[in-house]
């Protein structure tokens, strides 16, 4: 049990100070388009994840402005503080909030940003404590991992937090940072915020890479080595927009098809690439069907895979299918013997496929289609990603997740 006294409380606040900036503005950023709650509540935490360096921190601290809250009743502390290291327990939660709340005792109500949150055991069950209590205060958290909320702590929150998925910049928050950036510039680059304002971006992008299979995946996995899990993304990346064999992969690493697929489930789970089940009604049907997968970023794709694998039209297929993520939640794809459709969205009742071509439909994808109203015939009008339509694609919001 960690024990926290008066001085080191007096240390915590001195750390959280130093993140919170009460003392000077906050530095310049790019407003992010994504669907925020029209209020917080506080007996409603909203839970922010997405890859590592994609810009959460960043967007939590907007929110006190967004949500009309002086900066100085706002706390915003990063648990990945090594000064934290030895402290990481539901006490250091209790010193935080016990602390700010001494310093501030004028604020009605306080504004706790609460960043990487997984690095503290039994943060869901103390978070759920908080929101049962009857104070003004509002609570966010976030983190680089899918599995967040996942488990019996997990359950803990049920029906109190609303989970946002935050991802690299989309091409039109690129153009917010700089308006004359094109559609292939934005391909090449990637939308990781802090390599594109560097003239060290690729140097940055592979240390991204590393540390995220790092600090994300080995250590979550139990791994001896990073080796073969950089090897299986790697091969992925390679792969991407095409079904993806899990036993062809682990036979080229030498390793055992179970291992593989924890070393890419867990790389999903760490917001490294997406995999996208094949689209059927039936789950037996899915689940006997290879997936497809695809990277968080493209910038990041292309100085992960080997040298030669720049294909636009590759590119501009994963770029969309994390625009359908973000303004349809998941996606599926779909096979038959007239071809492949890149995507199935959802809504509801409602299904749609999506083809993407960077020149237009070719007779290929007339095929494809076909074949799928066959055996969809009461789905939508299909939905064409070209070069020339993306960037519309692209300008669509997403829904905001549910607790």
């Amino acid at each position: 049990m960690v024990s926290i006294t008066v001085d080191n409380m007096s240390e915590l606040m001195a750390i959280a100070a130093a993140w919170s900036h009460w003392d000077r503005p906050l530095p310049p950023s790019v407003p992010r388009r994504v669907a925020l709650p029209q209020t917080l509540r506080p007996s409603l935490a909203l839970v922010i994840q997405g890859v590592r360096r994609c810009g959460k921190s960043v967007l939590m601290r907007q929110l006190a402005a967004r949500y009309d809250v002086p900066q100085t009743h706002t706390i915003f502390l990063n648990f990945e503080d090594p000064r934290l290291i030895h402290q990481l327990a539901p006490p250091l939660l209790d010193a935080l909030v016990s602390g700010f709340r001494a310093l501030r005792p004028e604020a009605e109500r306080a504004l706790f940003l609460l960043d990487e949150i997984q690095q503290v055991p039994g943060w869901e069950r103390w978070l759920r404590a908080q929101l049962e209590r009857p104070t003004a205060d509002l609570f966010v958290v976030s983190g680089s991992n899918a599995t967040l909320l996942s488990g019996e702590l997990g359950a803990a929150l049920t029906g109190r937090h609303l989970t946002l998925e935050l991802f690299p910049f989309d091409l039109a928050e690129r153009r917010l940072l700089n308006p004359e950036a094109g559609l292939a510039e934005h391909l090449r680059d990637g939308g990781f915020p802090e390599p594109l304002q560097t003239p060290d971006a690729e140097a940055l992008l592979r240390q991204y890479f590393h540390d995220i299979v790092e600090r994300d995946i080995r250590e979550r996995v139990g791994a001896r080595s990073s080796r073969p899990i950089r090897q299986v993304v790697q091969m992925a990346y390679e792969a991407a927009g095409s079904e993806l064999s899990l036993r062809r992969l682990a036979g080229a690493l030498g390793l055992a098809t179970d291992t593989a697929g924890v070393y890419l489930d867990a790389a999903e789970s760490a917001y490294l690439l997406f995999q996208v089940p094949f689209f059927a009604w039936s789950e037996r049907q899915r689940a006997h069907r290879n997936r497809k997968v695809y990277p968080v970023d493209t910038g990041l794709r292309r100085v992960v895979v080997a040298p030669g694998t720049d294909d636009r039209g590759k590119s501009l297929e994963c770029a969309a299918h994390l625009a359908l993520r973000r303004r349809f939640g998941p996606v599926s794809y779909w096979r038959g013997e007239g071809g492949e459709v890149d995507f199935v969205v959802q809504q509801g009742k409602m299904v749609r496929p999506v083809q993407v071509s960077w020149d237009g439909p070719q007779p290929r994808h007339e095929r494809a289609l076909e074949s799928f109203y066959h055996h969809y015939p009461q789905a939508e009008e299909a939905l064409w990603v070209t070069a020339e339509t993306f960037a519309e694609l692209d300008a669509g919001l997403a829904p905001l997740g549910r607790g």
